[in-house]
């Protein structure tokens, strides 16, 4: 069943997304070579807690940790551990907050240090198939609509979609319906209405679309073991255009000069 949110509600997401994105901007402050992934998975919860809310991701199903945080050719759902970061790295930071009986939901791929062409354009096109994908969500369109946009982008450049996992509605559950493939056919699967409020997170490989789940129940890595970027915003459907509930304003700010 997919919920409807009203004005009010599309505001108390708004503010719980907005806090997912100074979380994100907290933690790209620490992000260099050397730090553990552990670190910036405390440093998320320290400042959830800090502004009265409360980590979205952890204990959900079992998930024991704040951040799904994701290294080089792992795809999502990665779990902090004393890894420490390495210069050319990519790592994926995906966050989750609940505040005032709503989830927000987002997630940025970082650079650390200096990385390849090759892995500066794996980001940039699937930051860019994102937004893509956000200019369908608009009442009357349909989830196909999103993933077609998504697909052809990434598709166009060489890139390969994730189809195993995919975004979902969002609300007083952190999963909601409808899912939001990264891939589809224009005008089929559900109807988008205005008041609908969905995460879109393009997960996008170097290689092939193939990815391995890994024995933790959690992780999931690239079959041929090439990087892979995910890009996720939180938003609402709107009449005309998608309201983007969650900002990767904040930290933009921090990356300054190093926004790929």
């Amino acid at each position: 069943m997919i919920f409807l949110k009203t004005n009010e509600e599309i505001e108390l997401i708004r503010e719980s997304s907005r806090l997912v994105g100074k979380t994100l901007a907290e933690v790209a402050k620490l992000i260099q070579p050397g730090v553990n992934t552990l670190t910036l998975d405390k440093r998320a919860e320290e400042f959830i807690r800090d502004n009265n809310a409360i980590p979205g991701f952890l204990g959900y199903s079992g998930f024991p940790n704040t951040l799904c945080i994701s290294v080089n050719s792992q795809v999502v759902h990665g779990i902090p551990s004393n890894y420490e970061l390495k210069e050319g790295d990519i790592v994926s930071v995906d966050c989750g907050v609940l505040k005032n009986g709503f989830f927000g939901d987002s997630a940025y791929t970082f650079a650390v240090g200096e990385i390849s062409e090759e892995h500066k354009k794996l980001l940039r096109v699937t930051k860019e198939s994102l937004y893509l994908g956000i200019k369908q969500a608009v009442d009357g369109k349909r989830v196909g609509d999103i993933g077609f946009a998504v697909q052809q982008h990434c598709e166009s450049n060489n890139l390969s979609v994730v189809r195993e996992l995919v975004g979902h509605g969002v609300g007083r559950n952190l999963h909601e319906s409808p899912e939001v493939p990264n891939y589809g056919k224009r005008g089929q699967g559900p109807k988008l209405r205005k008041g609908m409020v969905i995460a879109i997170e393009p997960m996008v490989n170097l290689g092939t679309r193939q990815i391995i789940f890994e024995r933790d129940g959690w992780t999931t890595h690239t079959k041929d073991h090439k990087y892979s970027a995910h890009f996720e915003h939180t938003i609402a459907v709107g009449a005309t255009e998608a309201d983007i509930l969650s900002t990767f304003e904040y930290v933009e700010e921090v990356l300054g000069e190093n926004v790929i």
